[in-house]
């Protein structure tokens, strides 16, 4: 069977990409989940192996099983999109998440925790469905694509990162006259480490006391936090992250 992408599948690709909004906002090499998420869309052909390569990796949810593995810590801190992400719009009548109703809205990669999947959880949390109550759904792919998209006026609305928006304003690369956040979610458990359920107690215990032991006032643990841009790491549990598996669920992304 061939799977090689046609000349004509090829233009399709380099036209998305080269959206000159998208460009502005995002000019870093495009990841191979992008490519992805956008061959999918148009319907191009591209050779299993990818699919096979993303889910051996963790990055393409589409398998996923929770129960195959345990969460050892993660740091709770406030994400974006519609939530402990931020809702920003170009749009004065929109003031809160019932305001997105009929609206089109922006989120960054379909399988980014707070790109899309909390700003869904939440959105589903307020009795609005994406797929039924917005005029349009859009994904830009990243975050600050996802500004480009508002600030352009290609959509009413969009959800991001919070520490993404709060940088570009403080890098004043959004024109906040223009563009503001109304909504942001609390707190939540994003990021985590996971191990599988079969490893030893003892070495799955040690593990977990070495991350809960990082400290920034140690050379290691200050290079380690910093990479990971956090302050410190916490204990979780399979429980808290029941909203994302739910939004994940509800975008198709999890059978």
């Amino acid at each position: 069977e061939n799977y090689g992408t046609s000349p004509t599948q090829f233009n399709i690709l380099k036209e998305v990409f080269e959206d000159e909004d998208v460009e502005k906002a995002d000019p870093q090499a495009h990841t191979l989940l992008q490519w992805l998420e956008i061959a999918r869309a148009k319907e191009l052909t591209y050779h299993p192996w990818i699919d096979e390569y993303l889910e051996a990796k963790g990055k393409d949810g589409t398998k996923a099983n929770s129960h195959d593995s345990d969460a050892v810590p993660a740091e709770p801190k406030p994400q974006s999109g519609v939530a402990s992400i931020t809702q920003s719009t170009t749009d004065a009548n929109i003031k809160s998440l019932a305001d997105l109703k009929g609206k089109t809205v922006s989120f960054g990669s379909q399988s980014s925790t707070s790109g899309h999947l909390m700003p869904r959880s939440y959105l589903l949390e307020a009795k609005l469905d994406p797929d039924t109550d917005f005029k349009r759904v859009a994904y830009s792919g990243a975050h600050d694509a996802t500004i480009a998209a508002v600030a352009s006026g290609k959509v009413d609305a969009g959800a991001l990162n919070i520490s993404v928006w709060e940088k570009f304003v403080a890098d004043k690369k959004v024109d906040t006259s223009k563009v503001r956040a109304f909504y942001t979610t609390t707190t939540y458990y994003d990021y985590n480490w996971t191990v599988h359920a079969d490893m030893p107690a003892a070495l799955k215990e040690k593990l977990t006391k070495a991350f809960l032991d990082l400290n920034k006032n140690t050379p290691e643990g200050k290079d380690i936090l910093e990479l990971q841009r956090a302050t410190r790491f916490v204990a979780t549990k399979a429980e808290n992250y029941k909203g994302i598996e739910a939004a994940a669920k509800s975008a198709g992304l999890l059978k």
